[in-house]
């Protein structure tokens, strides 16, 4: 049966028994990371009236919700979901409570006001992997569909986390900006509860036992390539953002922000859409490259646009391409990743997004101060003109070096050495054909795993344990 196409696509999808049971919670609970970020800027302002607290506070969460990222998945992989998601967003619920509670009060002392967010980074649960992980298993056997998942979950989180902001501006004429965060702490708890009751979830094992020292390895050199492509591409995205501001001011009218981002988070939508629903042959690493020089060339080309009409048909293109590449690099993650590695995987590349993100935000602060919007553009687009062309070029030369270094496997060369050890050289006929063994060993030097693959985007024949 041919692979379903267009809108067919995402309705076999979610028509796949078990999808929506763990799908709409998953959203749910990553609406809060949606409403999160601005309830936390907004809290600590009022409370402290202090941009340095705030630089603070969102710093702190912003780095221990990365840094600590890949433990967090290491714990979801050992232990299994039902065991470690609830207790994750418990905890980091009730850091957002007490926050909330703080930032209500008058004069609260202002290191409270950057633990208390730094705590909640450490335990919010890794919502987004999660889902990847088990869009993966549900379809471990169906690319065209797991791919399509892929894209389903990125084009809808892209509207989630533009939903968030929305629905604070809606609650702030009636609540102060603290019931923000906490609403963000009821949403990711009741989403953390549904996801980890949810058939697929509770048939999840853990990939290991317990007492165990850790899940499969994570090969973080074949997942060099999809990491150093997601953290320029947020590096890229990160600083264009705040480019986009000195760009509105620019023009006369900082609402125009407001336009810009919603420009551009359409364009991702359709363009995750479009994506999931066309049937690639190239390897996901090579459409990651392709993506990639896309986003930064329309990056690039934003600094030609004369006024705000025409940047946002440029932003629309560069939505359209960055939610494919996100996606991709997911998929990069999860073909690469080994067993019982998979949520690790795709937190090593969340975590490579985000921290380029957050570079990207602080290098683009000074950015604006010292250069026109039009250079700032430029420079946001230069890690993915860069990164693209040497994961490329390191790929070129991978290929070069394993050829080169290919032993020589037909049965002429064999005959030659028989020959020359006294034996008999084979007939012409012979020699045009290699023997069964001699196939063989050719496929096995060819597929063998190892970083050349990675960065190829080749993969090792399917094995009983392996996921395709």
């Amino acid at each position: 049966m041919p692979p379903p196409r267009g809108a067919d696509s995402y309705r076999a999808v979610l028509r796949t028994p078990g999808a929506v049971r763990f799908f709409v919670p998953a959203m749910l609970g990553r609406l809060s990371f949606g409403l999160l970020g601005p309830a936390l800027v907004l809290s600590v302002t009022a409370a402290a009236d202090s941009y340095a607290v705030v630089g603070a506070a969102t710093a702190a969460y912003g780095a221990t919700a990365t840094v600590l990222a890949p433990a967090r998945a290491r714990l979801i992989d050992r232990h299994g979901l039902p065991r470690t998601l609830v207790p994750m967003a418990a905890l980091a619920a009730s850091g957002l409570l007490a926050l909330a509670w703080l930032t209500w009060r008058p004069d609260p002392p202002a290191w409270s006001l950057i633990v208390l967010p730094a705590l909640v980074g450490a335990a919010v649960p890794p919502l987004g992997p999660v889902t990847r992980t088990l869009w993966s298993r549900l379809f471990h056997d169906r690319d065209d569909l797991r791919r399509r998942a892929y894209s389903l979950d990125s084009v809808v989180e892209e509207a989630v986390f533009l939903a968030g902001p929305l629905l604070l501006a809606a609650l702030l004429p009636f609540a102060p900006p603290a019931a923000g965060l906490a609403g963000a702490g009821l949403v990711l708890v009741c989403g953390s509860l549904l996801l980890a009751g949810a058939p697929w979830a509770r048939a999840l094992p853990p990939r290991e036992p317990a007492g165990a020292a850790g899940g499969g390895p994570v090969p973080l050199r074949a997942l060099l390539p999809a990491m150093s492509l997601s953290a320029a591409l947020g590096l890229c995205l990160g600083s264009a953002a705040l480019v986009h501001v000195a760009f509105a001011e620019r023009h006369g009218d900082a609402g125009l922000l407001v336009w810009f981002e919603a420009v551009q988070t359409a364009g991702g939508v359709l363009g995750g859409l479009a994506y999931g629903a066309v049937l690639w042959r190239r390897r996901p690493v090579t459409r990651l490259v392709g993506l990639g020089l896309g986003v930064g060339a329309a990056t690039a080309l934003a600094a030609a646009a004369p006024g705000p009409v025409v940047l946002c048909a440029v932003l629309f293109a560069a939505g359209a391409l960055a939610t494919p590449a996100i996606t991709t690099a997911y998929l990069a993650a999860d073909g690469a990743a080994g067993p019982g590695a998979a949520t690790r995987a795709g937190t090593w590349v969340n975590t490579a997004f985000n921290a380029g993100s957050s570079a990207g935000g602080a290098a683009a602060g000074v950015l604006v101060t010292l250069v026109a919007p039009a250079q700032g553009y430029l420079v946001a687009a230069l890690p993915l003109l860069a990164v693209p062309l040497a994961v490329a070029g390191a790929a070129h030369s991978q290929r070069k070096r394993r050829a080169a270094s290919a032993p020589p496997t037909t049965a002429h060369t064999r005959g030659t050495a028989n020959a020359a050890r006294g034996g008999r050289e084979p007939s012409a006929s012979t020699a045009r054909r290699p023997s069964p063994s001699a196939v063989i060993g050719s496929t096995d030097d060819t597929a063998s795993s190892g970083p050349g693959n990675a960065l190829t985007g080749k993969s090792t024949p399917p094995s009983p344990s392996s996921r395709t």
